[in-house]
């Protein structure tokens, strides 16, 4: 998804497979979406999208593919397809969009039936461990801090806004570093104040963020210490609790 309808434009955000949206606007060669699941928009390719009848539109998705890359059969021709791909009105490892004929022979991940552990809770985030940051990257092919924390939720069955300052504004808050559980979320301010960076925390001193590739760092009271520089890279704002 880019912020205007160019090559050259900034990816502001990211479509995985099977994710659905609202076209808002179209352009050659180029359509204005809005995401179902976050309302995040941004320009895409016209060849990049389906467009689907509103009866399978507006069907529940939950499934997810949840392996780092999963085989999908697409009208008769295998796909990659990465994790957290949803599986979009698929009944039986089936889809028909349309012409189009999508078959999945994975097993799906379901979030629904989730029972969120902290073992559940690294399970999840550890897969994406040294994935490339990308801005506006939501996938183990490269992701930024927010759709780091966005997608490990998704598998939780935990609905998060896109971006780190809109997640920020919702949760509990958590007073003290020493009381937060794993699977908390922490933010991070610039020297305006501003939300710029989110994690998620594995316990009261390791951080797991997107900040150059998905790494696990230390973190006490002031921010994040970087384990390879040794250097103070984030302010510590606030933490949230979701769960």
């Amino acid at each position: 998804m880019r912020a205007e309808a160019s090559h050259k434009s900034e990816m502001v955000s990211q479509q995985l497979f099977g994710e659905k949206s609202f076209i808002i606007e179209r352009s050659k060669d180029w359509l204005k979406v809005q995401s179902k699941y976050d309302g995040y928009s941004g320009w895409v390719q016209t060849s990049h999208v389906v467009e689907i009848d509103e009866e399978t539109f507006v069907k529940t998705d939950k499934e997810l593919t949840n392996e780092w890359v999963n085989e999908i059969d697409f009208n008769g021709h295998n796909m990659q397809v990465p994790m957290g791909s949803s599986l979009s009105a698929f009944k039986n490892g089936m889809a028909f969009w349309r012409k189009n004929s999508v078959h999945f022979k994975g097993k799906p991940w379901n979030p629904e039936e989730v029972k969120i552990t902290p073992k559940i809770i690294k399970q999840i985030a550890f897969k994406f461990l040294n994935t490339s940051y990308l801005w506006g990257g939501k996938s183990v092919f490269g992701i930024d801090c927010s759709g780091y924390a966005q997608m490990v939720y998704k598998f939780l069955n935990i609905y998060l806004p896109r971006d780190a300052w809109q997640q920020a504004e919702q949760g509990t808050v958590v007073n003290f570093l020493q009381e937060s559980h794993c699977g908390d979320l922490a933010f991070f301010d610039n020297e305006e104040g501003r939300i710029i960076h989110v994690g998620i925390l594995l316990n009261e001193h390791e951080i797991i963020h997107s900040a150059g590739k998905v790494r696990i760092d230390k973190i006490d009271t002031q921010g994040i210490l970087n384990l390879e520089t040794k250097q103070r890279t984030h302010n510590l704002r606030i933490i949230k609790r979701f769960f």
